[in-house]
């Protein structure tokens, strides 16, 4: 085992790849604070803002701006904000110093800001941007005495939308924010080094993202309220990694640790007394077979979690909306009165970030207001004083419908979700990387398969389990191992995907086929069990699969990442055959509505009332109400790959397909102001 201080000498590939272009983006972002890509650019095939389609060999989805999905999501107020703004009375520029020793420079209409603006306060701070009836709302940047900086969406006199802060050490976010917190898809960099890419909630990492440290560690995975906690993938600089489940921040539950000689320990990991330990089966590093632990990974862990530990952002001095970025009188104007939060210290907001990330298990902002006042001290009214603040705002969307049911305990199908995991783990696990896309036509023969027993005991190559004994058979594992390879598709997140804590999702019913689906429960795959014929016609046609999507990046075909099959022995015998593919709807953006598209007539259309159509729901040709705008060399080759791809199929007599289509619409509520 190497010794840890050996951790800081240099930054492993990809580590250290990743480090750089952070760095190289966030120097780019001090120096003009506007070289930073928008968070809502285009990913995983999806488009972009103006609404066009963009082919990738991942998926095809449109977005579309549905004019009654934006008319509710802006509501009375911005229509009243509008016609107020229009009754103010004629555009003026004006210099006015305030009462309170304030000065205001810009736009007017009538007494009241409208337009642009800069606004000075008597500390030092200032505010220079749009202004909208009295309001500081749309683009602006603020400027604090500390040298700390804001450019970006504003909302009311709070950071709200896309925008970028430095702070006065030199710690940089560029992201979204929702109500002065960091909310949504955003880049860290600290003032220490460290960067966290990833996404946000209430002002701490939640959700999936990338930590780098300083040293060149690198955690990439799942968050919950500031710490690592779900799936997630540790690589330190010295080549150690661990893949699996975590919890506040330690190994908890099902996960494989590997040295960087090439030795490797799978099995399940707790928490006792604040110690790490591990029950499991350890492979030596030539691959030989599984042998009882004659090296313990436990103090080797302990040692690497000491140097994880994650930065804490910078609390603002003092947030924008605090000083009350709104004209005296603006109420008489709009006739209705306008929100102010209520006065909380600097130190009282410190105190409050904290309260939240100690109990940001709860999530739903409404449940942190608290009780009685009687016997409370300084700390928990500062905390109350911040969750009536939080109470007053909005709170930004929830994300999309979840399809399925969870399969847990005594669900029917439990036993076979836990087989699949385990031959999954074994099979991807013990397997090494492919080292050239060139297959010899031996690879493609449907007679070219791996079975492996799996006793509940274990075995000197399997784990002992709590599931029934059972057979696992791997079709061309070279094969699609090597697709694997070709799709991008990194060993150790596939496995945490699909063999993670979190339990696979059942999807509610099975298709015409008679086929069930199984989804992962980060989306990423699917999973659906074949007939014997079925998987004779995806081995038939291999060969030809592998050489099309080989040579085209955008096929619109789907992926497949593996074909297997688990046969349970003893009293019932049973063989469930599966294959395992891309979900199309794996994105940071919600799918809104999904149609599966055969170009025919002929009962294409759902049976569903409208009123029960939702995000789940799949429509059908006819049930098709929205055109589609494409630029021009987009649509052309859109479809050359579509007559390619149909070539493919009709070259393998396959002819019960269609076009998977998602649509998402395009959130247009903007300089929405939090309800009073």
């Amino acid at each position: 085992m190497a010794s840890t201080g050996k951790k800081m000498n240099q930054i492993p590939a990809p580590a250290g790849r990743l480090w750089e272009a952070s760095i190289r983006k966030l120097t780019s972002i001090r120096r003009g604070a506007s070289a930073f890509p928008a968070a809502v650019a285009a990913v995983d095939g999806l488009v972009d803002p103006a609404g066009t389609l963009a082919v990738t060999s991942s998926s095809t989805a449109y977005q579309y701006s549905g004019s009654e999905d934006a008319a509710e999501g802006n509501g009375a107020e911005e229509g009243d904000e509008e016609e107020a703004g229009s009754s103010l009375g004629e555009p003026s520029h004006s210099e006015q110093l305030l009462d309170s020793g304030d000065f205001y420079q810009g736009d007017l209409r009538g007494d009241l800001p409208h337009g642009t603006g800069k606004f000075l306060w008597t500390d030092g701070s200032m505010y220079e941007g749009a202004w909208r009836c009295g309001r500081a709302a749309g683009r602006g940047k603020f400027s604090w005495p500390s040298g700390a900086t804001y450019e970006g969406d504003v909302a009311g006199g709070y950071m709200h939308g896309q925008g970028t802060y430095i702070g006065e050490f030199g710690d940089t976010f560029a992201g979204l924010w929702a109500n002065n917190l960091r909310h949504g898809r955003g880049t860290q960099a600290y003032a220490n080094g460290d960067v966290y890419d990833g996404h946000w909630r209430d002002g701490l990492q939640d959700g999936h993202g990338r930590y780098i440290w300083r040293h060149g560690h690198e955690y990439i995975g799942t968050w919950k309220a500031g710490e690592m906690h779900g799936c997630g993938t540790v690589i330190w600089s010295d080549g150690d990694r661990y893949d699996g489940s975590w919890e506040d921040a330690k190994p908890m539950g099902q996960g494989t640790f590997r040295w960087a000689d090439g030795g490797m320990y799978i099995g399940t990991w707790c928490q006792e007394s604040g110690v790490t330990h591990a029950k499991g089966v350890y492979y030596p590093p030539s691959g030989g077979p599984a042998v009882p632990v004659p090296r313990e990974p436990r103090d080797a862990i302990t040692k690497l979690l000491e140097e994880l530990e994650v930065t804490e952002g910078k609390t603002v001095s003092l947030l924008p909306s605090q000083k009350i970025l709104t004209w005296p009188g603006v109420e008489a104007v709009l006739k209705k009165p306008v929100w102010r939060p209520p006065e909380v210290s600097a130190d009282q907001a410190r105190v409050s970030v904290s309260s939240v990330r100690r109990r940001s298990s709860v999530s739903d902002l409404d449940s942190l207001t608290t009780g009685e006042d009687g016997g409370e001290d300084a700390s928990t009214r500062a905390d109350r004083a911040w969750s009536r603040t939080l109470s007053c705002i909005r709170a930004p969307p929830r994300p999309g419908k979840k399809q399925g049911e969870t399969i847990s305990k005594g669900h029917r199908n439990y036993e076979l979700m836990l087989n699949l995991q385990l031959g999954i783990r074994h099979a991807v696990g013990r397997q090494s990387a492919p080292t050239s896309l060139d297959l010899k036509s031996s690879a493609f023969d449907p007679k070219e398969k791996v079975w492996t027993r799996f006793p509940p005991e274990g075995s000197k190559h399997t784990p002992p389990h709590q599931s029934c004994d059972f057979r696992w058979k791997d079709y061309c594992p070279l094969v699609f191992r090597t697709l694997r390879k070709l799709f991008d598709v990194d060993p150790a997140d596939y496995m945490i995907s699909i063999c993670g804590d979190d339990a696979l999702l059942e999807l509610s019913s099975p298709g015409k086929s008679g086929s069930f689906f199984y989804l992962t429960n980060d989306d990423k795959y699917m999973i659906k069990t074949m007939k014997k014929a079925e998987v004779k016609v995806l081995l038939r046609m291999l060969p030809a699969y592998y050489k099309h999507v080989r040579n085209y990046d955008n096929t619109l075909i789907t992926k497949f990442f593996g074909l297997h099959c688990v046969k349970i022995t003893g009293g019932i015998q049973k063989k469930v055959r599966f294959v395992i593919m891309g979900n199309l709807f794996c994105s940071r953006y919600s799918i809104h509505r999904r149609f599966d598209l055969k170009g025919s007539s002929l009962g294409r259309m759902t049976d569903k009332p409208l009123d029960q159509i939702d995000e789940t729901t799949t429509l059908k040709d006819l049930d098709l109400n929205f055109i589609f705008r494409l630029a021009g060399s987009w649509f052309q080759e859109f479809c050359r790959q579509v007559d390619r791809d149909c070539e493919l199929l009709e070259q393998e007599r396959i002819m019960d397909y269609s076009l998977l289509v998602g649509v998402h619409f395009k959130d247009r509520c903007k300089d929405t102001l939090p309800a009073s």
